[in-house]
């Protein structure tokens, strides 16, 4: 297991370039399912997650290759249409195989899916959404039964937006009879992606980014070949890493307007930002003052970048507070951050955060989950002296080569094994 020291005081400066969509890529591969022939998919970040997903279509009977992030997804019916637990547990969304599997093939074994554990993130809404389109569903020892003879258009009111739930709906419905609504519907970009993918295969879904979508549903899909958006949570993540160090950082190769939340944040804590084309550029500051930030669903503040945040906070002159709308246990790294000697007084969905430039203090922290771990390796870039993260397996599920990114922009950041 590895484990990630950052030694702190070092100005990040410099230009690097966002890498494509994790939460993007993930629904398009698990799409594939749904067309016979050879998907191609360009800007296909190499991350532990991408290969969880080739993995659990490879047990299907896809075969998979993946060479300068192009990944290649060749589909010729399949073998099974069970997706075990071995292969489900360690990425909860490979629960997104479920609407694939049910609208082609009439039926699906689908393990309760893992993850990272920052709240229930129940799949209840994805159910629903099943069983209103004509799926019988059962839950017997872990897994997840559904069987229909053909999925029915429905109209489907999500009771609060849910990303996968959407895709997982949207999927299914390219191939049901007749025509699906989905309502309150999830309108991150990454949907959008997804939509646009499907309709490049044939299907027929409108308004993907609004709260309605509408999906014709139609007989037969084609595979075709496409290029996933950049990742806007790393593009996020980078800018935050040169502003809390205090320097200059463009990131190329994002999507502006899909950080639009982020930045107006950032402005608002005193920070200048300058966006032109596909980059982003947040200018040195010599001081921020703390600011307020609510997660919600897009375009709100996303919560995945609500930990990055509070590690930029700790640095601010004066006090910020920070709810946590979307997943009820997302603080577990506020006690990392305490011991790294910042000054959070947590609830259960709210922190405050005193903050206090240059008091952060290297230490050993635990990450516990993805965006954690970002978190905790911002606060050791401004940390005196060593910062230790361990278990930083998680980093690797959701940025590409994080340490390498850090390094050329001048951080000092090692990776070592356990």
């Amino acid at each position: 297991m590895d484990k990630m020291v950052v030694r702190g005081g070092h100005q990040l400066n410099g230009v690097t370039a966002a890498s494509g969509a994790k939460n993007s890529v993930l629904p398009l591969l698990f799409s594939t399912i749904l067309a016979d022939g050879e998907h191609v998919f360009h800007n296909v970040p190499d991350l532990v997650d991408v290969r969880f997903a080739a993995s659990l279509l490879e047990s299907l009977g896809c075969e998979t290759s993946y060479k300068d992030h192009t990944m290649r997804v060749t589909v010729k019916g399949v073998k099974t249409v069970e997706a075990s637990y071995d292969i489900v547990r360690k990425m909860r969304a490979s629960i997104l195989i479920l609407g694939p599997l049910l609208s082609r093939f009439k039926e699906a074994k689908v393990s309760l899916p893992g993850g990272c554990a920052i709240g229930t993130r129940p799949i209840d809404l994805h159910l629903e959404g099943m069983k209103a389109m004509g799926a019988e569903i059962n839950v017997d020892s872990g897994y997840v039964l559904a069987n229909t003879k053909r999925l029915q258009g429905a109209k489907i009111l999500f009771e609060s937006p849910t990303v996968g739930g959407t895709e997982n709906v949207m999927m299914a419905a390219t191939l049901a009879e007749g025509e699906t609504l989905i309502e309150n519907a999830a309108k991150e970009p990454e949907i959008v992606d997804l939509a646009n993918y499907l309709n490049k295969m044939g299907a027929k879904v409108e308004g993907a980014g609004t709260s309605i979508i509408r999906i014709r549903g139609v007989e037969k899909l084609k595979a075709t070949e496409h290029t996933v958006i950049p990742d806007r949570i790393e593009a996020g993540t980078l800018l935050i890493a040169g502003a809390i160090t205090g320097g200059e950082v463009t990131v190329t190769k994002c999507a502006p307007a899909d950080l639009e939340s982020l930045i107006n944040k950032m402005r608002e804590s005193g920070f200048k930002i300058s966006t032109s084309g596909d980059s982003v550029t947040v200018h040195r500051c010599k001081g921020w003052h703390g600011v307020d930030v609510t997660t919600a669903p897009h375009p709100a503040f996303p919560t995945d970048l609500q930990a990055q945040f509070m590690a930029l906070m700790t640095q601010s002159d004066g006090t910020s507070v920070i709810t946590e709308t979307v997943f009820e246990n997302r603080f577990m790294h506020v006690q990392e951050l305490v011991r790294l000697n910042a000054d959070i007084t947590p609830k259960t969905r709210v922190a405050v955060i005193r903050g206090a430039p240059g008091k952060l203090q290297g230490a050993p922290v635990m990450a516990t989950d993805l965006r954690a771990s970002a978190c905790l390796v911002l606060a050791g870039l401004v940390a005196s002296g060593e910062t230790v993260v361990s278990r930083i397996y998680h980093l690797d599920r959701g940025y590409e080569n994080m340490e390498a990114k850090l390094m050329a922009l001048g951080a000092q950041v090692e990776r070592l094994k356990e």
